[in-house]
């Protein structure tokens, strides 16, 4: 699967950096974009997975933005 997903509440390098790590120990390569508010991951992963590594590192889970 591939596709990149919004990320509200990300302020700063940090933020960026922790989604990244949350992302990552799924397993999935991840690109978290700080002036985008997005994350694209590649990886055998579902939706709800992302969704809950996300808000599990402090941050909300925006939904889908492209396939």
């Amino acid at each position: 699967m591939e596709a990149t997903f919004k990320v509200e509440g990300m302020t700063c390098g940090g933020c960026a950096a922790s989604v990244t790590k949350a992302l990552e120990k799924l397993g999935l390569r991840a690109e978290v974009s700080l002036g985008a508010h997005t994350a694209k991951v590649s990886g055998a992963v579902d939706e709800e997975q992302i969704r809950q590594a996300i808000e599990a590192a402090g941050f909300d889970f925006g939904g889908r933005v492209s396939p």
